[in-house]
Formats: C-alpha cells, structure tokens, sequence
C-alpha cells in the first residue's frame, strides 16, 4: 500500500517519487494529442472549405452557361439539351415568371421549383447552406440562382449541385484520422518511453553507484558518460563532490589521529606521574613531580583549546569581536614578552604605528604563534616589523635559523605538520600554530605568506585590511 505524499509517494521501503520517465511521456503524448486535434480540426476545415468552394465555382459557372444560352435562344428545346449536357451531379431547373418549371435536366425535379429564388436578370443568389455544408446533413445540394431575360421575360436559371460526395470525402478523411490519432498516440508513448529510458539509463547508473559508495570507502567515483551533455556534466560535479568528500574524510581522520597521538604524551606523563606519587608515602615525589605535572597538563590545555578554536573555524567560523586595533601595542607587546622569556635571542624591530579593525584578542593569539614559531627556529636573531603598504596593514616576522624549505612553505600550514629542523615535540610545539594563526588571518579578510628571510631564515608576512568605521 502506498500513500501519496507532496508529489512522492510512501511505500514500504520509504518515500518514492514518481517516475520522471512516466511524467515526460505522459507529458510528450498529452502535447502531441493537443497539437494533433488542432491540426485536425484546421485540416477538416480547409478541406471542406477547397471542397465546397470548388463546388461551387462549378454551380456558377454551369448557371451562368444555361442563363446566357435563355437569354440567347430561349427555352425551345432546352430541356432536352440540359438532360444531355448536365453531369450527375447537378440538377437544372429554368424557371419562369410564373413558376412554372419550363425546363430541367431531370424528370425528378421537373414539377417543383428547388427554391423561391428569384433574381433579376443578370444578378446571381446562393440559398443559405450552412456554415459548414459538409458537416451539415441538413443540406444535400448547394444551389445557385441567375436570372436570364428573354424578349422582355425573365425567367430564373437554378443550378443545384450535391455536395455527398465532398461530405463522404471529409467524412472518411476524418474518419482515418480518428482511427490515426490513437495509433500515432501509441507510438508516441512507446517511442517517448523508449528514448527518455534510455537518456536517463546514466543518471540510473550514477545514482546505483552513488548509493553503494559507503562512507567508509569514498574513493569510487561515478561513470561518466561519453555524450558531454548535462548528465555528463552532472556525474563529473557528483566526482568531484566525491573528491571533496574523500579529502575532507582524509583530513579530519588525520586530524582526529594526529590529536589523539598529541595527547598521548601527556597523558602518559600524567599517567607515570601519578602511579609514582601514589607508591610514595613520604610525600617527597608530589614536591619533585608536581612541576612536571604543572607542565603537562597547561600543554594539553593549550593543545585542547587549539583544537577547539580550529573545530569552530571548520564548523560556523571563528567569531570576532571587531574594534579598532593598534598593531604596533600588539607587536610591542610581543617584543617586551619575547626579551624577557628568551634573553638569549636578540629581538629587532622596525614598528610603525598602524591601525586595523578586528579583535585583539586574536591578532594577539596571531602574532604569538608566528613569534614564538621564530624564536624556536632562530639561532640568534629575531625581528619584528609594521609598515603600511596601498592602505593595508603589514606585520612581518622574521628569523635568522634555518629556514623552511620552498617546497614546504604551504605545507606547514596544514594542521599538527612539523619540520624536522624546527617543528620537533621536542621543541614544545604541537604543529597547530601556523594553522590557527591562517585560519585567524582569513577570518580578517587578511593573508599570510611564509618566504625566506634576508637574515637566513623564514619571513612571516601577514597582511590585513585597513581600519573601517565598526560603530
């Protein structure tokens, strides 16, 4: 049992729609149908129109042979020449002032006149007929009358022509064609049916393909067809639909992997940590671990609130809290931390004052991790700089360590990547930084390029918008 339901119907394996084949045939049929009833119809009428004006064109010109011929000679012996001279399909009547019949073509129509037409000499009436007279059978014969004058009488020449054959010709062609029409009908529906199975026998095909592919294996594609039309050009969209799929799936289980083998090193830290301190009752590990402890657990909240700011930026976009920020303070700020956290580095700037609209709580988080990505890999020096370029915010961060490979420079910015030179756990990083600071940067309609550094190492260049009014 099967339920209709908004144009789908419910069955016992779910929602069905109806079959897009059956709506275009019917649809295919229904336009022919149409299109064949008008062409009949106007058939049908100009064909009983060619008919009866051919008819009578005949009528008149026979009436106008017989009325010149009264008026020539008169009647004498008319009556016998009209019954030689008229075809079978005309009857002749010549009719006197009087109305009396004086001659005809045929005794059947010898007593009484065909009709109370009486034209004056030389004029020529057509007795009313019917709009269509060959679809009237009210009306057997077209007539026409003239009026011939003979030595001062007048009489009434009157020709009628029968008009059942041009009826039977427009019965039968009618007749045929409502014989054809459902025939040609059929072979409409079956042709239509035919040729719409077989355009969409692909889209079968890709949706058969498409409903096996599981979300565990998303690396077959569909089969795209030959013809470069739209279906092709749908199955080549529905690949690369898949290609994304399969790239995201990638992704995110390296991303899940990748987090999961980062908390594993603390946790293992924490998890010793704790097994030695519980063995110990005099209480002297809990003083010598608890800084380690410390440490571990404020690197995997720094790790955890990493993932969380990088799972919001994959899911709705990190949210702003748009102001007018001063990127030299922020830049300064940054100076002031890294002398004092590294005395061993020698910090540089060249700032500038500049001014952008976004959240400073971010720009900050921005410059942290590109600074302290510097210090990491620098030998000796680090510098920072601000400048303003065509109306936009430049904020450059530089290095004097090894440098990242030109080959590796976008590479880097993809999540929990590290260089063997510079990005090691060893050296307390967990590969997410540079990720975080592009996903900040964009999120300031900004961007962040990593070249190399005229002091040896890597350039760090992020570039932002200028200030907009936010009030």
């Amino acid at each position: 049992m099967r339920r209709r339901v908004d144009g789908w119907y419910r069955t016992a394996g779910g929602l069905r729609q109806a079959s897009v084949r059956s709506r275009s045939t019917a649809a295919a049929v229904i336009v022919v149908a149409v299109a064949l009833m008008i062409g009949a119809v106007a058939l049908l009428l100009l064909l009983q129109r060619a008919l009866i004006t051919e008819v009578s064109d005949a009528a008149e010109g026979r009436v106008s042979d017989v009325a010149r011929q009264v008026s020539s000679s008169g009647t004498a012996g008319l009556g016998r020449e009209l019954a030689e001279t008229t075809r079978a399909s005309q009857l002749v009547q010549v009719i006197d002032p009087a109305g009396r019949i004086v001659a005809a073509s045929s005794s059947r129509v010898d007593n009484t006149p065909l009709t109370d037409l009486r034209p004056p000499a030389g004029a020529l009436l057509r007795a009313e007929v019917g709009e269509m007279p060959l679809l009237d059978d009210d009306h057997s014969f077209l007539i026409v009358a003239q009026g011939a004058a003979y030595q001062g009488t007048t009489y009434t020449v009157v020709v009628a022509s029968s008009v059942e054959t041009q009826r039977q010709t427009v019965a039968t062609v009618a007749q045929y064609l409502a014989i054809g029409f459902p025939v040609l009908l059929i072979v409409v529906g079956i042709a239509g049916w035919l040729m719409i199975g077989q355009a969409l026998r692909p889209v079968e095909r890709i949706r058969s393909r498409v409903q096996g592919i599981g979300s565990r294996d998303l690396t077959e594609r569909v089969p795209v067809p030959a013809t470069r039309d739209e279906i092709a050009r749908l199955a080549v969209t529905m690949n690369e639909m898949l290609d994304r799929l399969e790239t995201g799936q990638a992704t995110q289980r390296r991303f899940v992997a990748d987090a999961s083998h980062e908390l594993r090193s603390p946790l293992a830290t924490l998890t010793a940590a704790l097994e030695v301190v519980g063995a110990d009752t005099t209480g002297k590990a809990w003083r010598e671990l608890g800084k380690v402890m410390e440490t571990e657990t404020e690197r995997m909240r720094h790790l955890v609130e990493d993932l969380l700011l990088l799972a919001k930026a994959d899911d709705t976009g990190i949210r702003m809290r748009p102001t007018d920020v001063d990127l030299d303070d922020l830049v300064e700020a940054e100076i002031h931390r890294l002398r004092s956290s590294k005395p061993e580095l020698t910090v540089k700037s060249d700032v500038h004052p500049v001014r952008v609209t976004g959240d400073p709580a971010r720009l900050s988080q921005v410059l942290r991790n590109l600074v302290d990505n510097a210090a990491r890999a620098a030998h000796s020096t680090v510098r920072l700089t601000t400048s303003e370029q065509n109306g936009a915010a430049i904020i450059t961060v530089e290095d004097d360590g090894d440098g990242i490979p030109e080959a590796d420079r976008l590479r880097v910015f993809e999540r929990f990547v590290r260089l063997d030179t510079s990005r090691s756990r060893a050296s307390g990083g967990s590969g997410l930084g540079l990720s975080i600071a592009r996903e900040i940067t964009r999120a300031h309609h900004g961007t962040i390029t990593l070249t190399s550094s005229p002091i040896g190492g890597t350039t760090a260049t992020v570039t932002l918008p200028p200030a907009v009014d936010v009030n």
